[in-house]
């Protein structure tokens, strides 16, 4: 390779990086000190003209208040902010209060956000001091094990009011169930497996949205009742279009007692797998092929051909195989019967599966959660922090018309197709 052509890159040393902190620290303590200042100036400003007989202006600057030590993702910065003093009578007198740097602060917001995540990310209460001094220098504080456990009472208090809000007037076009289950390590060992129902939903503007979490007795029926009929008591009258899950799910008795009118769609990727698991591995690979062709067609016509193909290619053999496909041949075509820019999103439990992936990797770092109630908290702040990160569904100006009831024909509007 050429001189001319070849690229060499330097990483930074560990004293560049520190300088680079120092000014970046000193640059946004600054700015802090000229932003207080100036929310002061304008204070005093606005209050120019409340004058004593005299003429002497009644508030007025009094110095500086002392020193305060805020942490931040930048390290720690030292604080100054200048001291309000109003002069009027006893009851005529206004208490400045800094909306950039309000009283009793030490750590900024994004650090106040950085704790939950550090734990709930899979960092143990006793390893917070160590991780805090990597991400922020030597000087971060040392945050004792209660500290989260305060934090965990102030999710567990937010959970109690997120499952008993609102949800009049919401209106989901799709939703997508699931069960999954963890252990609880403080709990009864006859009893240390805890099922948590999840619901997530596609709103009218293709936004998706975590509807409930719940702990349920297993996935049967009952608790999945329960759930629904909690959602329809706080409004969610208006039902979905089409359920998205697993087959094994009791979700699905429930739903047609709820919301009979909502469709079923089987998930493609749990079907796939319990079909497999009753063919020997040697012909797994070909089997999979001819489901993908199924479930790929471009049109309900050629997915129905493929699927006969199918049943007659593996029935005589595998009979256990075909059954479990056969059976739920109706719920898993029905995506053919909605847009076909939201196929991608409505044929497997994907948006589901990917967030419990975080949860997973966090339980398994604390192997398993301490009580039930820990445990449900904990998936819910860890699906409520996922719903962020959650992309909108592809063709999302078409849920309008799947909520108004337009008819789709292999995913096309009929009028169309």
């Amino acid at each position: 390779m050429s001189e001319s052509t070849s690229k060499v890159v330097e990483f930074p040393s560990e004293s560049s990086r520190d300088v680079l902190t120092e000014i970046l620290r000193g640059g946004a303590q600054q700015l802090l000190t000229r932003a207080i200042e100036d929310e002061v100036a304008s204070y005093l400003e606005s209050r120019e003209t409340l004058r004593d007989d005299c003429g002497r202006q009644q508030v007025v600057r009094n110095g500086h208040l002392p020193e305060r030590h805020l942490q931040t993702p930048l390290g720690a910065m030292k604080v100054k902010q200048p001291r309000v003093r109003d002069r009027r009578p006893e009851g005529e007198r206004e208490k400045f209060t800094s909306s950039i740097l309000p009283p009793y602060l030490r750590r900024t917001k994004a650090l106040g956000e950085l704790l939950p995540w550090l734990y709930l990310k899979g960092v143990s209460s006793g390893d917070f001091h160590e991780a805090l001094q990597a991400l922020l220098g030597p000087d971060a504080p040392g945050l004792s094990a209660t500290t989260i456990t305060r934090l965990k009472s102030t999710w567990t208090r937010e959970y109690e009011s997120w499952e008993k809000r609102s949800l009049s007037g919401k209106e989901y076009a799709y939703i997508w169930a699931d069960g999954v289950y963890f252990n609880v390590r403080l709990e009864d060992p006859g009893n240390s497996r805890q099922c948590i129902l999840l619901l997530m939903g596609a709103t009218a503007e293709g936004r998706k949205e975590l509807i409930a979490v719940a702990d349920g007795y297993r996935e049967s029926e009952q608790s999945w009742r329960e759930l629904l009929l909690g959602l329809r008591a706080r409004g969610l009258t208006l039902a979905p279009q089409l359920a998205v899950g697993d087959g094994a799910l009791g979700f699905w008795k429930a739903l047609q007692k709820i919301y009979p009118t909502t469709r079923d769609q089987r998930c493609w990727f749990h079907k796939t797998g319990n079909v497999l698991n009753k063919m020997p591995k040697s012909i797994q690979a070909k089997a999979k092929s001819m489901l993908h062709d199924i479930w790929m067609a471009e049109t309900r016509a050629a997915a129905e051909r493929a699927f006969d193909l199918f049943l007659a290619t593996y029935g005589p053999k595998y009979p256990a195989a075909v059954s479990c496909l056969e059976k739920d041949r109706e719920a898993l075509l029905a995506f053919y019967d909605f847009p076909a820019e939201h196929w991608i999103h409505i044929r497997t439990t994907n948006p589901i599966e990917s967030t419990f992936a975080t949860v997973r990797l966090r339980t398994k770092k604390t192997k398993g959660a301490g009580s039930r109630v820990a445990c449900l908290t904990m998936v819910f702040k860890l699906a409520l922090a996922a719903q962020k990160n959650w992309r909108a569904l592809n063709g999302y100006r078409l849920i309008t018309d799947v909520i108004g009831g337009v008819a789709f024909v292999d995913g096309v509007r009929k009028e169309a197709a």
